[in-house]
């Protein structure tokens, strides 16, 4: 039973981080054709309050699009560039963030299949392709102007367009409100790609996302290639995002539906409303959570920490707390994975003891499997008499590994998807630790010491079951060479102390067993 259990717990790890590894993340050709069919859910409740009453826009005439104009808008955080073709998103690009070649961080870099921020009477947004009046020009917001405002209208046949940007000088939050009117209904998109920087993205989602209720949704391109899928249940927001930025549209006055769906080979997202005066905050951004929870929209859940967020969470705090006064998210790695690890020492202890007793009775298990192997009511039944004569608990090593299962991934979680890990340094050649070590030595050391600690650990394993876990090690570091360094730091540092613990171990239950 110890044997088997052990087995299937480190094949259960295997399985899961090589699922990620292999097909976690994985992108589909994109489709051809819009498919029609939708995902049903309940209808929401109609709102009570009535929609505002709507101020018609100066009336203009449609000019053509070769009279385009671009408004610069600059604060602190960002620089965007906004269109008068639909009164739409044309780029954004990010000051506080560079990659790896330090080029800055761009979430749009021309307009995509469908524009940022595009508008329309129904779902194919024809009014992001006309041309709108402006009012305002570039704008450079600091602590002195610290907001600003541009207003873009249209209007013709019966049909009138305000819409509004409203900007601040420190903030990623963007005020916006369109008043529409002479149009069956209202859809507003974030458009194609808006939000997002990387489309690889090391096992993470990347697409569009929403929050409906409580519950957050990662929509696949693979599944919108075959369906609509739409949301109507307390709509909360709806983004496009990658592993550390994305771009959202926060609903501060009532929609109908979330629609996603692929447009022109992208994954597109979109509310629908009626039309009047509709208000939304956009934001585009990093995933930065302790600003996304001061803004007090909700945002901050687009941080996906997984099954095991309630251990994830605290955790994530800690590395915080830890680099506030180390400086160094490297070593801050470091001192969470002592203590993550501490707390399970006495039960680590008591578990290695239980191994070598099973290893010391191995040759009587074999005896009595051998003698009794055609009658497993009595082979059962004298393992049974075996363990209780040797006072030996046959599940006893695979307790602790079992209980610091939900530790390792919800700490796997952290170090993956946290955007604070992204360029940080920790020491020589680890110059970022979210990205993979350029020399591969973090994977084959943390290979290494996994074997080492292997050979060290007592085993009641037969030869066969061993010679399979003797291979563990080697398709670790295979899995780990392309890991964020941060993460195998940590496998690293917790093998260290378990040789480390597993030393002290033997020499004292060798002592015992002299004595």
């Amino acid at each position: 039973m110890d044997n088997k259990t052990l087995l299937a717990v480190v094949l259960s790890i295997f399985v899961i981080i090589g699922y990620q590894f292999l097909v976690g993340n994985q992108q589909t050709p994109p489709a051809e054709k819009t498919p029609a069919a939708e995902k049903k859910q309940e209808p929401a409740k109609p709102s009570e309050a009535s929609a505002p009453a709507v101020v018609p826009p100066t009336t203009v005439e449609e000019k053509d699009l070769k009279d385009v104009k671009d408004i610069k808008v600059e604060n602190e955080l960002f620089l965007a560039v906004l269109s008068s073709k639909g009164g739409t998103v044309k780029s954004w690009e990010l000051k506080k963030f560079k990659d790896s070649k330090g080029v800055q961080v761009v979430l749009l870099k021309n307009p995509g299949a469908l524009p940022a921020l595009g508008i329309g009477s129904s779902s194919n947004f024809d009014l992001s392709g006309v041309n709108f009046k402006v009012t305002g020009d570039d704008l450079k917001l600091d602590k002195v102007n610290d907001h600003g405002s541009v207003v873009f209208e249209y209007a013709k046949d019966n049909i009138s367009v305000r819409r509004t940007y409203t900007f601040y000088s420190n903030t990623y939050k963007v005020d916006i409100e369109d008043e529409v009117s002479g149009i069956p209904e209202y859809w507003i998109t974030l458009g194609s790609d808006f939000g997002i920087y990387e489309k690889e993205g090391g096992y993470t989602h990347i697409g569009p996302v929403l929050l409906s209720e409580t519950d957050l949704e990662e929509l696949k391109p693979k599944k919108l290639q075959k369906e609509t899928m739409a949301f109507r249940n307390d709509l909360k927001w709806i983004a496009q995002e990658d592993k550390y930025f994305f771009s959202a549209l926060v609903p501060a006055s009532p929609v109908e539906e979330a629609r996603a769906w692929m447009y022109k080979d992208s994954p597109v997202i979109t509310f629908k409303a009626k039309p009047g005066t509709n208000k939304f905050y956009l934001y585009a951004g990093p995933k930065d959570h302790d600003k996304l929870a001061s803004m007090n929209l909700g945002l901050e859940h687009i941080i996906n920490f997984g099954f095991f967020s309630i251990i994830a969470r605290p955790l994530f705090w800690i590395l915080k707390f830890f680099y506030s006064f180390l400086g160094n998210y490297g070593w801050a790695i470091i001192l969470l994975t002592i203590v993550t690890r501490v707390p399970f020492i006495p039960l680590i202890n008591k578990s290695q003891k239980s191994m070598k007793k099973l290893q010391e009775i191995q040759p009587k298990m074999a005896e009595v499997r051998e003698k009794h192997k055609k009658d497993p009511q009595r082979m059962q039944k004298e393992m049974t008499e075996l363990y209780k004569k040797h006072k030996v608990n046959p599940v006893g090593g695979c307790l602790p590994m079992l209980l610091q299962i939900p530790v390792f991934f919800a700490l796997y979680k952290v170090l993956l998807i946290t955007i604070e890990l992204r360029g940080a340094p920790f020491m020589l050649w680890i110059t970022d630790l979210s990205v993979k070590d350029p020399y591969y030595i973090l994977p084959v050391v943390m290979g290494v010491t996994m074997l080492i600690q292997q050979k060290m650990t007592p085993s009641s394993m037969d030869p066969k079951q061993a010679k399979l876990m003797m291979l563990m090690p080697i398709v670790f570091t295979f899995m780990f060479l392309t890991f964020a360094s941060g993460l195998v730091l940590y496998w690293l540092v917790n093998n260290v102390f378990g040789i480390i613990q597993q030393f002290y171990n033997n020499k004292k239950i060798a002592k015992e067993t002299a004595a």
